[in-house]
């Protein structure tokens, strides 16, 4: 199997069947990411790890411009994606029609009253902080979406970046202290 970054190169030099390799060779590393994304949601989120690789994949593949420059430049696309799906799906639930306004009491939400309408409230405010953050500071955004959205760590943020760990640990650091206090 070829390297990520040839099958990209190769998708856009117009290869058909370089797009067929594509998902084989990305998709444990996507699912394992959305798994470890998925781990850190609090109760109430319904979206399972396959589920949220398979329409990040979808949103990928079906961009007209599908200019990826290396396996890095694919992964920060599919964090992106990933937190979109999220953040869809989050407004979705708080909204009337996702029964946003009727409280779902489930076994386990039983013992914490509307703990899931909370953290979807977080989401959506972490949201709005990030979108804040990236028009003035586009690689610290790009940071915290890779890490909260897909679950990397320091050290896989760090080289799909193009970053220093130690310069990824400063910028998260920053970003997070950002985003605490435009959020609180």
């Amino acid at each position: 199997m070829r390297d990520v970054t040839q099958i990209l190169n190769a998708i856009q030099e117009g290869n058909a069947r370089a797009a067929d390799e594509l998902l084989p060779a990305v998709y444990e590393e996507l699912r394992l990411l959305a798994a470890q994304r998925l781990s850190q949601e609090k109760p109430g989120q319904t979206l399972q790890a396959t589920a949220l690789v398979h329409e990040a994949y979808i949103r990928l593949v079906g961009q007209e411009a599908r200019d990826w420059k290396s396996r890095s430049h694919f992964f920060r696309a599919a964090a992106e994606a990933m937190r979109r799906i999220l953040i869809d799906n989050a407004r979705r639930k708080k909204g009337a029609k996702g029964g946003g306004r009727h409280n779902r009491i489930e076994y386990d939400a039983a013992l914490i009253p509307d703990r899931a309408d909370r953290s979807f409230d977080e989401l959506l405010a972490l949201n709005k902080a990030l979108e804040r953050l990236a028009e003035n500071d586009r690689i610290r955004a790009d940071l915290v979406k890779l890490r909260y959205f897909a679950g990397l760590t320091i050290a896989q943020t760090a080289e799909i970046l193009g970053i220093s760990e130690a310069t990824a640990k400063r910028y998260w650091n920053y970003a997070r202290a950002w985003l605490i206090r435009e959020i609180g």
